[in-house]
């Protein structure tokens, strides 16, 4: 029994290599003050059965709460602004990236996400290991920048 060499290509042209433009992103994810995200890359959209990735736009003082992402690795990529992260058992350790930088988020590490810059938007790309959104906030450990002004939160980061 052969096989149609037709039939191969066809699935190869609509089930291999997808690229999804810029102007193609998609804004239907849950939108909240403080976060805007575009879906590039998920289940849904392309059929990826281990990542999401998209962009994310985070109004200017926005900082998540103190929380971690379960099993999953994260890793942003800053286009525009100026991120700081803390993380830690009580948020001890802080870095900051700008643009070009990338930052890992290892699974189970609490942490919290900061817009550095009080007056430009912080602009970047978001890639997980997973499609499930995984968010685990941590209520005993108070945030080292408190959420007071924009809080940043979304279907992941919850709000207080």
């Amino acid at each position: 029994m052969s096989q149609d060499p037709e039939d191969g290509h066809r699935r190869w042209k609509h089930d291999g290599v997808r690229v999804i433009r810029g102007d193609q992103l998609d804004p239907a994810s849950a939108q909240t003050p403080g976060m805007f995200r575009q879906v590039a890359i998920d289940h849904a959209r392309v059929g990826a059965q281990k990542l999401w990735a998209g962009t994310v736009s985070i109004a200017p003082d926005a900082k998540t709460g103190v929380h971690h992402h379960g099993a999953l690795e994260s890793v942003i990529f800053v286009l525009r602004g100026r991120a700081r992260m803390r993380w830690g058992d009580r948020l001890e350790y802080v870095a900051e990236a700008g643009p070009g930088d990338f930052i890992f988020v290892p699974p189970y590490v609490p942490h919290q996400e900061i817009n550095a810059d009080p007056s430009q938007p912080l602009d970047c790309v978001l890639v997980r290991s997973d499609n499930e959104a995984v968010v685990v906030n941590i209520t005993d450990v108070e945030p080292a920048e408190k959420p007071e002004s924009v809080h940043w939160i979304d279907p992941i980061h919850r709000g207080p």
